[in-house]
């Protein structure tokens, strides 16, 4: 695959803050779905979706199989249940037999502007409609459930005696005794008719409404207190008997159809998708009515169906127009000979050899040349299209696209500015491929003004160069504006340090299933898996490595080793007040002194100046300054620390490094405190010592002693610290930040 490096993104809308709410769509707002029972999720448990929400995790942690069950609760288009790919093996009999016993999936939405509409239906209160929960089972039926609803049947029925008791306290100080008098009168009644009944129902409150409705004049003064007074009471009876006696609005038919019309629907792309700059249309043609085809060939009939749809031609007229006069005759003669028999063939035979000697008929000529001319008018009207709708969609770059067709092959050709010379898409990028396939599928299934739909992306970006990945997640931000997205992907690139908010991982649990949390630091199952987690502390140290680079000094080491010591010094000599650098010193490891080459030239080209090389005595530094050249700056160890042969180990009391290194290696019969010379150089003599006991050491045995030794030293105050060690470290400390 190629990779264009300079392909990036552009947001084509404001990027919404995190921190400030975006404004109210129409329709429904994802708030967060559950998967369970389908394919390798048993239960994924609640997976709360923000306006963009990336489901990070390593390759068949399952993070597809929690994108699909959503798809397919309401798709654009597709999205059938597939039973053999759906439902998960173990309970496949069990699901087949009992399909409506079975959801996969189960998303609550916020309703935004439709609570006042669905209340109205529902004859409910308003803030219970402000959820819905919305599942689908196998049998393709739906549940819907309203969370904020629940009749509170003991808090109607005290806040209509509340009113009673009210009515009666102000009816004793009204004037217009021939109105107050029976209104009291009936206020009493009912209080001790309610108050003495062990259970008041609706209906009870229905009752007592119609008494007081039945004591209102048909004709009452116009400024009487008591008729207003029994008016407000009638209408608090009301609505404590309506809230008790309303049906469950979840229930109601017409309820129900209005939920699932507002729904959003789910546009499910992948790079299966992604389009091929040559196209076999007698393929095309199959496969658009084909139902038994696999994931990636359905993915790709699907985009090619919405590119034929998209411009305005179809494959099989396209193809149709492009047939010549052979084509023409062969189809006579097949179905000459269908009809006909061994007669028709022995007819075909003869008219083969009769026209052998024949030029074709100039009339028939004619048409097939006027069908090839309508279908390079066709193309080169589709190709307009596209190019002008792309252009509008796409505001970075000036690509223009032309179709092409021979005979049964079509083809898409691509140039731009930089490019003028047209070259077929598929020896363009594939991020290229991969933006025109979403972009079509996308604005087709959208519908154009891409309202009310949630865009589920399956990798998407990943043959992108890193720099267009990081570009794509802010393009994500301005397509959120109108859409909710949520995408999957395992590269750190795709994943913003200043938009963590929006990351779930994704990972396989102990039992064999796949998991999803928002708590990016929940364990993910066995100590094997951790793959969703070292993609987010990649991108949080991408992006603190990149801040943290600019104006510092760049010392250069051999491996991770040293930079943990000499981070551990520069601490330790800062928290002693012997060292004050006059900017951040950030130690890179390289890992071999070729490497270092390569990291001084490029860190050099980053305008952040030639880094400093702190390099040990074994050979490595005069190695390095042979490739090097005179203008790098080369601290050697060994001239710091007197001994031939150093590294960054004798820069510690050697006593302590002993004792620490015999409590990592408890096997030798001999202690290496017991025989360690102060006078040369550590890690050889640990090394010989190792050989002579007849044990060998791990790999990373350095790496645990320096983290011994980090939590002793650090673990003391700076008045504890060798004082000969300390001068050195500041010396050295000093040698590098010049």
């Amino acid at each position: 695959m190629r990779h264009e490096t300079d392909f990036t993104a552009e947001p084509l809308l404001e990027q919404p803050s995190e921190t400030r709410p975006a404004p109210e769509r129409a329709g429904f707002t994802l708030l967060r779905y559950r998967v369970s029972n389908f394919r390798s999720v048993t239960d994924s448990g609640w997976l709360d979706a923000d306006h963009v929400t990336a489901l990070i995790g390593v390759n068949e942690s399952g993070k597809t199989n929690l994108l699909m069950p959503l798809w397919k609760l309401n798709p654009a288009s597709g999205g059938e249940l597939q039973p053999t790919s759906d439902y998960p093996k173990a309970l496949f009999a069990t699901i087949r037999n009992a399909p409506e016993q079975f959801q996969f999936i189960a998303a609550e939405f916020d309703t935004g502007k439709e609570a006042a509409r669905l209340a109205e239906l529902a004859r409910v209160p308003p803030e219970a409609t402000r959820r819905v929960s919305v599942a689908r089972l196998y049998d393709g039926s739906y549940q819907i459930a309203f969370p904020d609803f629940a009749r509170d049947d003991t808090q109607a029925i005290q806040q209509a005696l509340g009113a009673l008791r009210d009515a009666r306290i102000a009816f004793a100080e009204m004037a217009e005794p021939e109105l107050r008098d029976p209104a009291r009168r009936l206020v009493d009644d009912l209080l001790d008719e309610l108050e003495g009944l062990e259970t008041v129902t609706g209906n009870d409150l229905r009752l007592a409404r119609n008494c007081v409705a039945a004591l209102i004049p048909e004709d009452p003064p116009a400024t009487s207190e008591v008729v207003a007074g029994l008016r407000a009471l009638q209408k608090t009876l009301g609505q404590k008997m309506a809230a008790m006696i309303a049906p469950d609005p979840a229930m109601r038919e017409d309820v129900r159809r209005a939920v699932i019309a507002h729904l959003p629907r789910f546009v499910y792309y992948s790079n299966y998708g992604n389009l091929d700059s040559e196209i076999y249309l007698p393929h095309v043609v199959d496969n658009m009515d084909r139902a038994d085809l696999g994931a990636k060939e359905s993915a790709k009939a699907r985009t090619l169906r919405v590119l034929f749809d998209f411009v305005g031609v179809q494959a099989q007229e396209i193809l149709e127009l492009g047939r010549d006069f052979r084509d023409i005759r062969d189809e006579a003669e097949a179905r000459m000979i269908a009809e006909q028999g061994r007669s028709g063939l022995l007819r075909s035979l003869w008219n083969r050899a009769r026209r052998a000697e024949h030029t074709p008929d100039p009339e028939l000529l004619g048409q097939i040349a006027e069908a090839k001319r309508m279908r390079s008018i066709l193309l080169q009207s589709a190709g307009t299209k596209l190019t002008a709708r792309f252009a509008d969609w796409w505001k970075q770059g000036d690509y223009r696209f032309r179709f092409e067709a021979d005979g049964n092959h079509f083809r898409i050709w691509v140039a731009d500015a930089r490019r003028p010379q047209e070259v077929e898409l598929e020896h363009r990028s594939t991020g290229l491929q991969w933006f025109l396939s979403f972009f079509l599928v996308f604005l087709h299934e959208a519908r154009g003004a891409h309202e009310n739909c949630v865009l589920l992306l399956d990798e998407p970006g990943h043959s992108l160069h890193p720099l267009a990945q990081r570009d794509l997640s802010a393009f994500f931000d301005g397509l959120a504006a109108q859409n909710q997205i949520i995408y999957t992907t395992h590269s750190p690139f795709l994943v913003d340090a200043d938009r963590l908010v929006r990351a779930r991982k994704v990972y396989v649990g102990r039992d064999g299933s796949t998991r999803v949390s928002g708590d990016l630091m929940e364990a993910e199952g066995s100590d094997s898996q951790r793959g969703a987690a070292f993609a987010v502390r990649a991108a949080l140290r991408l992006a603190v490595a990149d801040a943290s680079m600019q104006g510092a000094q760049a010392v250069l080491v051999q491996s991770s080793v040293e930079q943990g010591y000499l981070s551990m010094i520069k601490s330790l000599c800062v928290a002693a007040g012997q060292f004050v650098p006059q900017r951040e010193l950030i130690f890179a490891p390289a890992g071999s002194p070729h490497a270092m080459n390569l990291m001084v030239r490029l860190l050099d080209s980053d305008a952040t100046g030639l880094p400093r090389l702190l390099l040990d005595d074994t050979g490595s530094a005069q190695r390095f300054r042979r490739s090097a050249g005179p203008a790098v700056e080369v601290v050697e160890m060994g001239r710091h620390v007197g001994l031939q042969g150093a590294t960054i180990e004798d820069f510690f009391p050697k006593e302590l490094l002993a004792m620490l290194l015999d409590r990592v290696e408890r096997r030798p019969e001999h202690l290496f405190a017991d025989q360690m010379d102060p006078a040369k150089p550590f890690v050889a003599q640990a090394l010989d010592w190792a050989k002579a006991e007849g044990i060998t050491l791990a790999g990373d045995w350095r790496t645990q002693l320096a983290e011994r030794v980090r939590t002793r030293l650090q673990a003391g105050k700076p008045s504890d610290l060798d004082p000969q060690a300390l001068a050195l470290w500041t010396q050295v400390m000093r040698a590098v930040a010049v």
